[in-house]
């Protein structure tokens, strides 16, 4: 049995990343391309932060059928791994995502859906590769003699209070009295 979804909805998101920006261009071919005014998205914030508030209230609202419909990749991601995130929410959603200028990022189609298990592939080696460089970096600053984790604080020696509550005993281990069985 087939499921059927109500007719799609186009669904778009535009950003930039600097306030000096403008969405206009990205706007227009969004509206072109035949999303409604009011199923448009927008941000002007960095593609690097990952709690975009308008990403993720796109992606919840969602419905089996939606069409998500970018200009560019790189305005809905900054990497591989990010890009097949969000494609990943998509697609749970049971909905669809399109570039306009990379046609071969359509999941509507078999080829996109292919392409969508390479880029799967690729995130996975992404990944491994900022482990692994992370890993190594963190071994070189090691042997450099460089400390890892966080600064120490500003007073490492005791001050002269603690001294004064350790000489007065206040601290001192208390011992319980031993009884003795008879």
């Amino acid at each position: 049995m087939t499921e059927t979804y109500p007719e799609k909805r186009l669904i778009g998101y535009a950003r930039v990343s600097t306030y000096g920006q403008t969405l206009d261009a990205q706007l227009d071919q969004l509206r072109a391309a035949g999303c409604g005014r009011r199923n448009i998205y927008r941000e002007k914030v960095t593609g690097a932060r990952a709690d975009r508030r308008e990403l993720n209230r796109m992606l919840g609202k969602l419905a089996p059928g939606d069409v998500v419909t970018v200009t560019r990749i790189d305005r809905l991601a900054r990497s591989t791994f990010d890009l097949f995130a969000i494609v990943k929410r998509i697609a749970d959603a049971k909905a669809q995502f399109r570039s306009l200028a990379e046609p071969w990022a359509d999941t509507g189609t078999s080829t996109g859906r292919s392409m969508l298990a390479v880029l799967g592939g690729l995130a996975d080696v992404e990944r491994d590769l900022i482990r692994t460089r992370t890993a190594e970096g963190r071994s070189r600053a090691k042997a450099q003699g460089k400390h890892m984790g966080r600064p120490p604080s500003l007073n490492t020696g005791p001050t002269e209070r603690s001294h004064q509550t350790a000489r007065a005993g206040r601290y001192a281990r208390r011992t319980r009295p031993q009884l003795q069985c008879k």
